[in-house]
Parts: C-alpha cells; sequence; structure tokens
C-alpha cells in the first residue's frame, strides 16, 4: 500500500512497462518484417538461414555484456536487450509459419490470375499467422522476465532495481509484490495475444 501510495511502485512499473513496450513492439515489427522477406524469398533464406541459425540460441540476457560496452548503462540497454529477445524468436516463427503454407494454395492463387501481392497478403501470411503468433506469446512473457533481469544487473529504475534496492534492505514484502506484478504482467501480456490472435484469424477467414 505504502509502495503505491509513495508513487514508488507506479513509477518503477512504469519504467519497466515503457522498455518492454518499445523493445518488444520494435523487435517484433522487425521480426515479422524480415521473416515475411525470408519466407517469402527462397535465396535470402538460403543465405541467411545459417546466420540466425547460429545467433537464435543465444540467450538475450548474454548479449548484455556486450550492449553494455557498446551502448553504455543508459536507457537504450534494457531495450534492446528485450529488442533481441522479441526479434530472433519471432523471426524465425515467421519464416517457419511462411515455409509450411501449402504450396497447393498459392499454386491454386496464380493459376486464378492472383498477383504476387495480393499472394502474399491474403494467403501466405494468413496461413502463417498461428505461427507468428505463437512466437508473439512466447516472447511477450519473456520479455518481462529478461527486463527484470536486465534492471537487476545494470539499470538503477524498474521493477527488477526495486526488488535489488529491497532484497538489500531485507524487504520481501517488497520483493514479493514486485513477483506478483511481473506475473500478473506476463499473463496480460500472453492473453492479449490469444485474443489478438482469435480476432485476427477469425477476420481474415
Amino acid at each position: 500500500y505504502n509502495l503505491t501510495i509513495s508513487g514508488v511502485l507506479v513509477s518503477n512499473f512504469a519504467s519497466s512497462l515503457f522498455r518492454v513496450l518499445v523493445g518488444f513492439c520494435a523487435g517484433s515489427v522487425a521480426g515479422i518484417l524480415v521473416g515475411i522477406i525470408m519466407g517469402y524469398h527462397v535465396t535470402l533464406r538460403k543465405i541467411f538461414s545459417p546466420i540466425i541459425a547460429l545467433l537464435y540460441p543465444i540467450p538475450a540476457l548474454g548479449w548484455l555484456p556486450l550492449f553494455m560496452l557498446w551502448i553504455g548503462i543508459n536507457e537504450l540497454l534494457p531495450i534492446a536487450i528485450i529488442f533481441i529477445c522479441s526479434f530472433f524468436p519471432v523471426l524465425y516463427n515467421t519464416v517457419t509459419g511462411i515455409k509450411e503454407v501449402n504450396k497447393k494454395a498459392i499454386a491454386a492463387a496464380r493459376t486464378l490470375g492472383a498477383t504476387e501481392y495480393y499472394i502474399l497478403l491474403h494467403v501466405i501470411l494468413p496461413l502463417a499467422l498461428p505461427n507468428i503468433f505463437t512466437g508473439l506469446q512466447l516472447e511477450a512473457g519473456m520479455a518481462w522476465r529478461v527486463i527484470i533481469a536486465a534492471e537487476m544487473v545494470a539499470i538503477p529504475t524498474g521493477i527488477g532495481a526495486l526488488m535489488m534496492r529491497a532484497e538489500s534492505l531485507i524487504r520481501v514484502d517488497i520483493i514479493i509484490v514486485c513477483l506478483m506484478v511481473l506475473s500478473v504482467m506476463c499473463l496480460v501480456f500472453e492473453k492479449l495475444f490469444i485474443y489478438l490472435e482469435t480476432k485476427l484469424t477469425s477476420g481474415w477467414k
């Protein structure tokens, strides 16, 4: 209660939320766009797939020391970590979704005289959408877990930083409140994308 009234919880939550939203949205949009290009163009997919396969398994927090050297300890650092956390999984799921689209459906659309743009927008993307949203759902929750860890290590504000200050003061109650906020936000983000997937897929049918 005192955390809320004093504004400490709200201000730190707002900092974490801003970082997650900016990093997740930027990483997801970039992942979807690059994934569409790679999925649609076989040559580009063959060229860049080995690079993606090499970088994808690296945990997002594994980039933290490198980004601390490149970017420094500032507001851009946690956003960059969330960007990486979101980009590669969404990219991978987008490419996979497009690759798994039934080739007969594409051939049938071409036979009927559909343009490549129409095929991409009305055939490929609707069929690849479940895979794309699988990546978004997974990373929506993961983004919150990663931002908390990044704030614990390198950032003086945010829910993660608040938890570290509470630990140094032996304030178990504050830590529990922060964990509850984290749990709720992970759940809200994941449910949001389940809802969006349902609305979009039903609208495309």
